[in-house]
């Protein structure tokens, strides 16, 4: 068993050595967002003349850029220095700097964090993990709605194929804006909120193990997020969010956003998934075994796992096709010996296991909430544990299916088929332990449980159609056409935007001693319900009769079906509005506070106030049980708060006893 073995340095969020308290400075002389924003004026305009004096100035130094297009050199060059004055501003090299020449590290201190600056934290590059949880959170559902945004725009566009609202252009744009935002942002939809608030909380831990990277994992998002917005400015992407090559080297400069962009956030979701894995082996309470894991965790970890190594493939690629972009490299360019296959593979070896990095995290959620609300223990944990690991193994031998059509080796087919069938096994082993611990409950309709069986009905229907898709024959009939896009939505809408939902309704309380209102949640829950349902399993059959995506001009007689779900889609986006009030008018006008543990549940972090004090315990605690004991007669507590003197001490020395031994 991991344990923190220097428990004074776990005391604060950033570790190191304490700072004498000097005089604080004011609010507008401290590295915040502010800082940032300047620190990314500046550092564009620097990159942009750069790169203007590599592709004018410079070609007798740098022949090769004298054949590429000169303008992707400023934009590309630009955009690198604003994101390094973005960090500068936010104060991320501060302590690199401080390093350098011999001073204390800043220590990030929990209780320093509470007690100075207020909302002004929100804003900053701040070490403790419960503020960069909210961070996490409202980014994401900026994020999510900008992304929503877009999509009523592409159903508003395609009412009817024969009056435009858009030019054929601006919607390919919009499409590729709205599919890169949900994919690239969305990937960290859970784990930025939930696995970076709760992980720590659920082992027993005070602190994350790499603070500094937990905090720079999230503040590169916002920085991705503005950038693939700005290739709006620069006349857009047309090739969705895949970024196929040759078109995506042959595009215009919108595209070094989108390349940009996506390997940004390739690089947080590398960063947060290797703090995630080192924070859970190295940091749980003593008595938390892998066999007292919640549910919860064994879902970060997995999608933390996934996220590190395939992630760097994402990164690679993206450098790649910078690099054919603007120094006439030929990776992807099959006139010149590279291969767009090549870029086929390397987008989808991170693609299809980012599928699981959305799925899975969902997944985690129900199967958190489930034991609570059915009060009864988590039906075959160990089944589901194992199922998570199972997908996350096989995650990395399916890609190719995406190539189905795409003229690979027909021999490879078979095999790649095979594969992607084979994983649905263990995804329908978590989803059976979902069911069976519905057996003999005692259900709770409460507005997390609502989400939990919103997201197993629509995941199923995500699945059956998954099926389809597996299968080459099937397969050819169906690519490329709203079947596919269907059964996405249904996949990832509907499993993990569900479950986000769920667990926001269940989890704010914690998190921010914050409770929404329960009357809007029940509304949000039934009208996302119905009209999610209403909007993208009509689409099944739009597919089926062969209207393709990405294509803003269709049959006549496919008119009354998309019109229906056109329509259905704006009171889907209705539900959402409705979120966005319950969320901003319980959490900034009405505040109703809910401290303690409304839900009755055994999880570690609801043993503790609400929301969590600094450094989140007291004393580092000792886990005596399991977290899903629920109805189980005697069952111990979950855990000693305060264990009496010299427990710890024992727990660590054992600890570096089997280390030695080992």
């Amino acid at each position: 068993m991991a344990i923190e073995t220097q428990p004074e340095r776990a005391q604060g969020s950033g570790g190191g050595t304490p700072r004498g308290s000097g005089r604080t400075r004011p609010w507008w002389m401290r590295p915040a967002i502010h800082t940032a924003i300047i620190g990314a004026a500046v550092g564009y305009p620097l990159g942009h003349i750069l790169g203007n004096f590599l592709a004018g100035a410079g070609p007798s130094l740098y022949p090769n850029i004298t054949l590429s297009d000169s303008s992707d050199w400023p934009i590309v060059l630009g955009y690198l220095f604003a994101i390094v004055g973005w960090l500068a501003g936010l104060g991320v090299f501060n302590d690199v700097f401080r390093q350098m020449i011999g001073r204390p590290l800043s220590t990030g201190n929990a209780q320093e964090t509470e007690t100075q600056g207020g909302l002004a934290k929100y804003f900053r590059y701040e070490l403790d993990h419960k503020v960069v949880g909210i961070q996490y959170l409202v980014g994401m559902i900026i994020y999510f709605c900008t992304a929503g945004l877009f999509a009523m725009a592409i159903r508003t566009e395609l009412l009817s194929p024969v009056h435009h609202v858009f030019t054929s252009q601006v919607y390919i744009e919009i499409v590729g804006e709205h599919g890169t935002m949900m994919m690239m942002l969305m990937s960290s939809v859970i784990l930025g909120p939930f696995g970076n608030y709760l992980v720590p909380l659920m082992i027993g831990s005070k602190r994350v193990a790499f603070p500094r990277i937990e905090a720079l994992s999230f503040w590169l998002t916002p920085c991705a997020f503005l950038i693939l917005l700005s290739s709006l400015l620069l006349g857009g992407f047309p090739f969705g969010w895949t970024g196929y090559a040759p078109l995506s080297i042959q595009s215009t400069v919108g595209a070094d956003s989108y390349a940009i962009a996506f390997g940004l956030m390739g690089v947080s979701m590398i960063l947060a998934g290797f703090n995630i894995i080192v924070t859970v082996i190295c940091y749980r309470a003593p008595g938390m075994r892998w066999s007292r894991l919640p549910i919860f965790v064994w879902s970060m970890v997995s999608t933390a796992f996934l996220m590190v190594l395939a992630a760097p493939v994402l990164v690679g690629g993206m450098y790649m096709l910078l690099m054919d972009r603007t120094a006439q490299t030929a990776f992807f360019a099959d006139q010149l010996g590279g291969s767009s296959y090549l870029y086929q593979n390397l987008f989808w070896f991170f693609g299809h296991p980012e599928v699981y990095i959305l799925a899975l995290p969902g997944f985690g959620i129900v199967l958190e909430i489930l034991p609570v609300m059915c009060r009864k223990p988590l039906f075959a944990y160990k089944v589901a544990a194992a199922g998570m690991v199972g997908v996350t193994l096989l995650s990395f031998f399916v890609w190719q299916h995406h190539l189905f059509d795409s003229g690979i080796n027909p021999d490879m087919r078979p095999l790649f088929m095979l594969t992607t069938e084979l994983i649905s096994i263990p995804t329908g082993f978590i989803y059976l332990v979902a069911l069976g611990t519905f057996w003999k409950a005692r259900i709770r309709f409460t507005v997390p449980m609502l989400f939990c069986l919103g997201m197993l009905f629509n995941f199923l229907i995500g699945g059956i159609s998954g099926v389809f898709l597996s299968d080459v024959p099937a397969d050819t009939t169906e690519h490329g056409s709203f079947f596919v896009m269907a059964h996405f939505h249904y996949t990832i809408m509907g499993g993990l935007i569900f479950a986000f939902m769920g667990g926001l309704y269940y989890w704010l309380p914690k998190m921010m001693g914050i409770k929404l209102n329960n009357t809007l949640g029940k509304w949000q829950f039934w009208t996302m319900f119905i009209f999610f349902n209403s909007t993208f399993l009509p689409l099944f059959a739009v597919g089926m009769a062969g209207q393709p995506r990405r294509v803003f001009e269709y049959a006549l007689n496919l008119q009354p079906l998309n019109d229906w779900v056109s329509i259905s889609s704006f009171f889907l986006g209705g539900s959402i509005l409705l979120f966005v009030i319950n969320f901003v008018w319980s959490t900034v006008f009405v505040r109703e506070r809910e401290v303690g543990n409304p839900w009755q549940s055994r999880g570690l972090e609801w043993q503790i106030a609400s929301p969590p004090p600094p450094g989140n315990f007291d004393k580092v605690p000792v886990v005596l049980s399991g977290p899903y004991d629920y109805g189980v007669r005697d069952a111990q507590p979950v855990a000693d708060l305060h264990p009496p003197d010299g427990v710890l001490s024992a727990a660590i020395a054992q600890a570096t006893t089997v280390r030695a031994e080992a």
